[in-house]
């Protein structure tokens, strides 16, 4: 049994990392931190959850002394976690997987202007393996310091990743999102992010400069080579979990993607992989196929020179707590889907 620590498990990620691990085979939390909650156990906070092996662990503060060498998740603010890594990972020289968007960007003047502060350990962020599974399963293997994807990144990303070949042939991706509130505002206090302003209502939010979409940029053009014009547009929607993502691909000609072959190659290549799957029709795609699940599903359909991708996650899954626990349990050696099935 390997022992875990969770530094900002009050949070809505945080309670997703609960909920998985306390059915977990071989991981289990020993610290978790909230400085709201200190002193309550799990089942007072989330009285919700079904907690048998760990209802009565005690919230600590995020300043109490944390047992020698277990690795740790971040569910903690972007400036924060960008010490505590440094902290963690390069002094304690422990496991960390960082649910926060410290560490995805490796160009730094993007980075401060998208999140609004300077970085302070750019060596740190070279060391990183960004922690999409599915791509970058054999480095995450390896890895002690894993940035866990954004949850749009992941609705977005992987199924692009099976376009890679025919991606220098397309001329613009645009790209149209949908999350439920827990991924848009989770638990911050935003007075856009409230049942008020939610509920009977849909908008867009972040339009051209929500930090998504150069974090999407990188890792795309990492995997393709594409470096074309890629538009990303966020909205919200009124509910509370899911994300549903249209991808829009511009070819430069008709005729350069069949659609029968692609199908074929994707399926063929996804036998092996435990939560992507492959639809024939994109109008199957339907967040509640995906809620409290850890799957990426998706379809598309061409016509001339567009191709369309319907992908969906759910975005404290897939999108977080669940893509996390994937990343830790490949780096412990435990099965890949151990706790999320």
């Amino acid at each position: 049994m390997t022992e875990v620590g969770i530094i900002g498990a009050g949070g809505l990620t945080g309670k997703e990392l609960l909920k998985i691990l306390n059915k977990h085979s071989n991981i289990l939390p020993v610290h978790i931190t909230s400085n709201q909650f200190a002193g309550k156990k799990v089942k007072e906070v989330f009285p919700d959850l079904d907690l048998n092996k760990i209802g009565d662990l005690k919230f600590s503060h995020h300043e109490d002394k944390i047992p020698d060498k277990i690795p740790l998740f971040l569910a903690t603010p972007n400036k924060e976690s960008m010490e505590l890594v440094y902290q963690f990972y390069k002094k304690e020289k422990r496991i960390v997987i960082d649910l926060s968007g410290s560490y995805r960007i490796d160009d730094l003047n993007i980075f401060q202007k998208v999140y609004g502060f300077k970085h302070q350990y750019p060596d740190i962020i070279s060391e990183k393996v960004y922690g999409l599974t599915e791509i970058y399963r054999e480095q995450i293997r390896k890895a002690s310091l894993v940035a866990n994807p954004g949850c749009y990144p992941t609705s977005i990303l992987i199924p692009l990743y099976y376009f890679k070949d025919n991606l220098k042939y397309a001329d613009n991706i645009i790209i149209d999102s949908k999350s439920g509130v827990s991924g848009a505002g989770g638990r911050v206090e935003d007075a856009g992010f409230s049942f008020q302003n939610i509920y009977e209502n849909f908008r867009a939010y972040k339009i051209l400069k929500h930090q998504h979409e150069p974090e999407i940029f990188q890792y795309l053009n990492n995997y393709s080579g594409f470096k074309n014009n890629l538009i990303f547009t966020p909205h919200l929607l009124p509910v509370f979990r899911g994300i549903l993502s249209t991808i829009v691909i511009i070819w430069q000609k008709e005729n350069q993607i069949n659609d029968e072959e692609i199908y074929q190659k994707i399926n063929q290549h996804i036998q092996n992989e435990p939560f992507v799957r492959l639809f024939k029709n994109p109008e199957e795609i339907e967040l509640k196929n995906v809620q409290n699940t850890n799957y990426c599903d998706f379809s598309f359909r061409t016509r001339e020179n567009t191709t369309i991708i319907i992908s969906a996650i759910d975005n404290l899954m897939k999108g977080a707590a669940g893509q996390a626990i994937q990343n830790l349990n490949l780096i412990l050696n435990y099965k890949e889907e151990e706790g999320l099935k």
